[in-house]
């Protein structure tokens, strides 16, 4: 039976290492002191079963990644990564859940040509990012699930924009391109807001089409609507 864990316990796989070290270390801090370190009531047998679960956790997964060592990435593991990503997990995460490296996943990434997704605070990355070729289509269908480049997240095409601008021209016409309409879908928590009933929050923006990416590539591996 593992040990349970409290919200404000700090028992972080990097506290409890940290913890690890300093225990063993030559001049080792006292257990009343790594108790404190991981804000948990101080009480040896608790200590030692998280420290013995976190030692055989870090064993298991070295093994694990020993087995997979130098194998092709599965049908479930690609499929894994794709919507993972897509949802905004970072590489290193996922890595983990497959017991794989963070190139492994780079590489998946890359291979299937999903959308580098940015963190929101990197608003040079967001607006300098290019999409992989195979993302790249000059139309798309309403209802279509797409990824906005310059909103760093999938959308919805609710309808292209076909009415004359005030000049008499279609956007097609003045820009070589067409322009739709789109409903970001930002997959976020909202079960503590005042819509809990929602699986999404978004927002209508227009935009071009070469700064909308087609999924529909990744059909096989990705929902994005799953969260």
């Amino acid at each position: 039976m593992r040990t349970k864990k409290r919200d404000y316990e700090k028992l972080t796989e990097a506290n409890i290492s940290h913890v690890i070290e300093l225990l063993e270390a030559e001049k080792p801090i006292t257990k009343k002191q790594a108790c404190e370190i991981l804000n948990i009531t101080y009480n040896t047998t608790r200590l030692a079963n998280i420290i013995k679960e976190h030692k055989e956790d870090i064993e298991y997964k070295a093994r694990r990644k020993a087995e997979k060592k130098g194998t092709g990435a599965t049908e479930d593991e690609i499929k894994y990564v794709a919507q993972s990503y897509i949802d905004g997990d970072n590489v290193s995460d996922i890595a983990k859940g497959i017991f794989r490296s963070p190139s492994f996943v780079r590489g998946i990434i890359e291979r299937l040509g999903i959308p580098k997704k940015y963190a929101q605070t990197d608003y040079d990355g967001i607006r300098n990012s290019v999409l992989p070729d195979q993302c790249v289509s000059d139309t798309f269908e309403e209802g279509e699930i797409v990824w906005a480049r310059k909103k760093n997240y999938p959308a919805i095409v609710i309808r292209e924009h076909t009415k004359p601008m005030k000049d008499g021209r279609t956007y097609e016409q003045k820009y070589g391109c067409k322009c739709y309409l789109l409903y970001t879908i930002e997959c976020t928590d909202l079960s503590e807001t005042l819509f809990p009933q929602l699986e999404f929050a978004g927002g209508y923006h227009s935009c071009m089409a070469y700064d909308i990416g087609s999924l529909r590539h990744l059909e096989k591996y990705v929902n994005v609507l799953s969260k």
